[in-house]
């Protein structure tokens, strides 16, 4: 299901290229493709339909968890949520890594909230490096043609 969940993304992707803005001329969900270590999230976009709003000409920030982060969920999480009942909750968990804007890490200050797409807010903390709630920024300001992306080491979860 995520292989054919990827291929399809990658050739919508690949047949509706953005305009380039900034000198990047890949969206948020093509650079997540093609950096090969986002495949669960891209399958998990496309069960809740944020494709091609993720495509949309932004500006997005997305908190975005590796493969490994979604493998880290207690087993049989994932495969439940991407079941078509659950797409409000798969949705609700997907939009909460997204902030409206482009905030890159210079933007950033300790304790500050981010207001999620989803509605709820996330909590930067920079003691210890970037932690958006409880997972590390481990790559930031990968830019994009319609925002920017931070790659985080878990999912988060709304309350």
């Amino acid at each position: 299901m995520f292989r054919g969940s990827l291929i399809a993304i990658t050739a919508a992707t690949l047949m509706s290229a953005p305009a380039h803005a900034g000198g990047h001329s890949m969206s948020i969900v093509e650079t997540a493709v093609s950096a090969g270590n986002f495949t669960t999230l891209a399958a998990a976009l496309e069960a809740a339909g944020l494709v091609e709003t993720l495509q949309g000409e932004g500006p997005f920030t997305v908190f975005a968890p590796t493969d490994a982060a979604f493998a880290a969920l207690p087993e049989g999480t994932l495969e439940e949520l991407l079941k078509p009942e659950n797409k409000d909750k798969l949705t609700a968990i997907l939009t909460y890594h997204v902030v409206p804007g482009k905030v890159m890490s210079g933007d950033l200050t300790d304790d500050m909230t981010a207001a999620t797409v989803q509605g709820s807010e996330v909590m930067i903390d920079l003691d210890n490096g970037v932690m958006v709630d409880e997972a590390t920024v481990v790559q930031a300001d990968i830019e994009t043609s319609n925002g920017v992306i931070h790659v985080i080491d878990q999912v988060i979860l709304p309350e």
